[in-house]
């Protein structure tokens, strides 16, 4: 069921990082013909798929069964977002809705709706593998009950991301320019994040209870006793409540919240009809366990540390593909659009990031904190022996075989196994909190050191060294394909300017006005460079004077005539100077306090020449 939220976060990776070309790759009609036919593939496929699993359900052991049932189902969903991934990618479907007023205004509509088109994709999957399910489950849940409890249990990891860009949506849209400024900031953005991250891990859990459409566990035996534990643990909760995921078939409790408040404890109608009271007793002490040791705070940090760890490697990562001069040669010998490529290039390495980091760090932390939680049931009970077979029970009425591997949780034979060592020797208890210590202690060292690199590569010197050595790269790059355009080497001109290269920055410029003898820009550039540098070698005020007075006459700019005006100041022709200062000012909209300086700067001049 976890995997679902892995597959979801990766279909919003693939959306967000999507950036919409200037043209579609096929007309209306190509892309309607290919999206329908990939749809109708896709059907295709996953009922056969499903229908073969079905035949061979009487043929061999359940273990294998299971093992085939949910290999297929990875296997599909992982199509379904290839075939998502087609359709953002391939068929630029989101180009098609740009031009509708209300996709612009509010964007998270628009990605609210391809996020459904993957549900719907998952929702055939789901829909074909219900057959396979029952006959392996013995189950009567109806089919579509089967599929709404696979939507409903996974769409919440969603709504964190839709209150987030859906309330900044409306603050853009609202004319108020302070909080459109704040959000526009890099520091806005953190600050902004950061403060909504905490406020939705706290009330998160009433949205998510109401819409799993859970409600308070009736008054009762069962009731009481769990109220009677949590109280001899010292727990506070808001309610503890009856959870219908699959019917209330599991055999599964769960525990969500961070404070009194909007804390809930969650058990299902199986877990109170097939487990004795002493085994129930267990599975809370568990549940209980998670809060005790702080693993929800805990997994707010590692949340926080998945976002300094991408924002700290993705840079790097995507410089490195950049910088692949073989990947290039590729490209240019393929005929590839760079710019395709580029974005391919983000999506897969955001994608990557994220499953790296939730698949073997998270998952790491989640497996050891579910082992925690275990031996947790010995602080509030007098043996695991009542969670042993509890999780017995879970293993043969599930139907899953108990060595069964989970990225996210021990296997329940190893879950077993380690709870037996514990009954023989109380130090693996010890041994695993010692573990779990030392764990943390070392994440956050890692976390803090590559903070700070992640720091260095987006704030300050090291960011402009990248940058401009990236721009550089990007730039020649192009340049070898497009050898004669003016742009890009007057681009490299202002990047060499900014280094203070002046001998390449000359070059550039000439080269651009050499391919476009007319480009008041390079002009302009050139003519500021030989009128001030601050090194007097490469200063040639006389020439200064005649590149500017040819990028006016082509673009009779404020900054243009500002240049102008500082070329003649140097050729100390100082009323000219005056003049077209006074003609740059009276034509600026902004930035007018600039050419008032320049222009004071002139009549000093010009006083002190009285003088």
């Amino acid at each position: 069921m976890f995997s679902n939220f892995i597959y979801l976060i990766i279909v919003l990776l693939i959306y967000t990082t999507y950036p919409a070309p200037e043209e579609p790759n096929f007309t209306l009609l190509e892309t309607s013909a290919l999206f329908l036919s990939l749809i109708i593939a896709f059907i295709f496929f996953t009922r056969l798929q499903f229908r073969t699993l079905e035949k061979q359900i009487s043929r061999q052991s359940s273990y294998h069964l299971d093992h085939r049932f949910n290999s297929t189902l990875s296997r599909l969903s992982i199509t379904a977002i290839v075939i998502f991934a087609i359709d953002i990618y391939g068929l630029s479907l989101p180009s098609f809705l740009t031009s509708l007023s209300v996709f612009t205004t509010i964007p998270t509509l628009q990605a609210l709706l391809f996020i459904g088109l993957f549900v719907f994709y998952i929702a055939i999957v789901w829909g074909f593998a219900y057959e396979a399910y029952q006959k392996l489950n013995m189950d009567s849940m109806s089919r579509q009950a089967y599929i709404f409890s696979n939507i409903s249990f996974s769409i919440p990891v969603l709504i964190p991301w839709f209150l987030l860009s859906g309330i900044a949506d409306i603050i853009n849209a609202l004319p108020f320019e302070l909080p459109k400024y704040l959000l526009s900031t890099t520091e806005g953005e953190i600050i902004y994040f950061m403060v909504f991250l905490l406020g939705v891990s706290i009330i998160g859990p009433a949205m998510i209870q109401k819409f799993w459409r859970c409600k308070p566990l009736e008054p009762g035996f069962h009731r009481s006793r769990i109220e009677n534990l949590c109280k001899k643990a010292g727990v506070e909760y808001n309610e503890i409540l009856s959870w219908p995921i699959f019917g209330g078939r599991m055999i599964t409790a769960g525990v969500m919240g961070l404070v009194k408040k909007f804390r809930y404890v969650l058990v299902t109608n199986a877990l109170l009809q097939y487990l004795e009271p002493e085994e129930i007793d267990a599975v809370i002490a568990h549940e209980i366990g998670h809060i005790k040791k702080k693993h929800l705070w805990l997994y707010l940090l590692f949340f926080v540390g998945y976002l300094v760890f991408s924002y700290a490697s993705f840079d790097l990562i995507i410089y490195s593909i950049i910088y692949a001069d073989p990947l290039f040669s590729t490209i240019n010998i393929a005929n590839f659009d760079q710019t395709a490529v580029y974005s391919t290039a983000l999506s897969l390495v955001t994608i990557i990031i994220f499953l790296v980091y939730f698949r073997f760090i998270f998952g790491f932390f989640m497996r050891n904190f579910e082992r925690q939680a275990d031996i947790h049931v010995y602080t509030l009970c007098k043996s695991s022996k009542p969670l042993i077979s509890s999780l017995e029970k879970i293993a043969l009425t599930s139907g899953q075989a108990s060595d069964k591997p989970n990225w996210h949780h021990f296997s329940i034979k190893e879950r077993i196994e380690y709870l037996k060592r514990c009954e023989t020797d109380k130090r693996w208890i010890i041994f695993h909190n010692q573990k779990i210590r030392k764990s943390i202690a070392a994440y956050l060292a890692v976390m803090i050191l590559i903070g700070g690199i992640g720091y260095k590569l987006n704030f300050g010197e090291t960011k402009d060294r990248l940058n401009k050595y990236f721009f550089e790269k990007i730039i020649l790059r192009e340049l070898e394909k497009t050898p004669d355009n003016h742009e890009l080497h007057k681009a490299l001109g202002d990047l060499f300017y900014s280094r203070k290269n002046y001998a390449k920055t000359i070059e550039a410029y000439e080269r651009s006005l050499t391919c476009l003898p007319d480009n008041p820009q390079a002009l302009n550039n050139l003519a500021w460079l030989f009128a001030t540098c601050d090194d007097e070698k490469f200063r040639d005020p006389k020439r200064a004077v005649m590149l500017a007075r040819k990028a006016v006459q082509l673009k009779e700019a404020p900054h243009i005539l500002d240049t102008l005006a500082e070329s003649f100041y140097v050729n100390n022709q100082i009323q000219d100077a005056i003049a077209t200062e006074r003609r740059a000012l009276d034509l600026a909209k902004k930035n007018r306090s600039y050419y008032e300086k320049q222009l004071e700067k002139f009549v000093k001049a010009a006083e002190k020449e009285v003088l």
